[in-house]
């Protein structure tokens, strides 16, 4: 009789394998994989590396997990259920979307692979963190009386993860060139400056910013996010129901 195949690419879909070393479970593996993938990033990961830090062979890992991808796939659900959605409440739906918004820009910082992964998690997004965070916004979006809560997700979901994983990558930049973010803006502004010195809209905008950026770089990457997120907001408004 033929091996049981997956019929879907993740790692939700196959049965998980009784554990060998009962002090080796699916649950360490992860969190020390999240561990390595907040320190070193996606490219330092590896099951050798993981069981060498976890004290077992390769092979014990791959009775829990058996592909890169599965754990990467397993990484991502977990830091998914740091991400806190309210319950609905209609009469001020978007409060709720916002405060839900600011806790995945703050959950894709602090795990700045997130966004570069985010695609991997399968054909389809079977995590139960993952699938919990997506019941609870569509709470939202349909106590609010959006006709189509699924669309409304996908859209405000697309700028959060485009300008989180933007601010991410800038981010590791900032901390593999070993200065705070201000010193890094401030020591990369006068060459911004003559890069758009005889542009006149780019040079007035990096004029208005570059106080702001050198004094609170935090505090404006917080008020770009919360005025994109606002003019989405805004849109969206525009389909609810009259």
């Amino acid at each position: 009789m033929a091996a049981e195949t997956n019929p879907i690419p993740s790692v939700w879909a196959r049965r998980q394998r009784e554990p060998e070393q009962p002090a080796l479970s699916r649950e360490a593996i992860v969190r020390e994989a999240v561990a390595v993938l907040d320190a070193d990033g996606v490219e330092a990961l590896s099951m050798r590396k993981l069981g060498a830090r976890l004290n077992a062979g390769a092979t014990s890992l791959y009775r829990h997990v058996a592909t890169k991808d599965e754990l990467i796939e397993l990484a991502l659900d977990e830091v998914f259920g740091e991400i806190p959605v309210p319950d609905p409440h209609a009469s001020d739906w978007r409060a709720d979307v916002t405060a839900t918004c600011e806790a995945f820009r703050a959950t894709a910082l602090r795990h700045r692979w997130l966004g570069s992964v985010i695609g991997q998690a399968g054909l389809v997004y079977l995590g139960p963190n993952l699938v919990t965070v997506s019941e609870r916004m569509a709470a939202l979006f349909s106590a609010a009386g959006f006709p189509e809560p699924s669309r409304a997700i996908d859209t405000v979901l697309s700028y959060v993860l485009g300008m989180s994983t933007s601010e991410a990558a800038f981010l590791t930049t900032v901390m593999r060139s070993g200065r705070t973010e201000a010193e890094f803006i401030a020591r990369l502004m006068p060459s911004a400056e003559k890069a758009v010195a005889e542009h006149e809209f780019l040079a007035a905008a990096f004029a208005e910013a570059a106080t702001g950026a050198v004094t609170d770089p935090a505090a404006l990457r917080h008020e770009k996010f919360a005025y994109g997120l606002d003019v989405i907001l805004d849109g969206l408004a525009l389909r609810l129901p009259r």
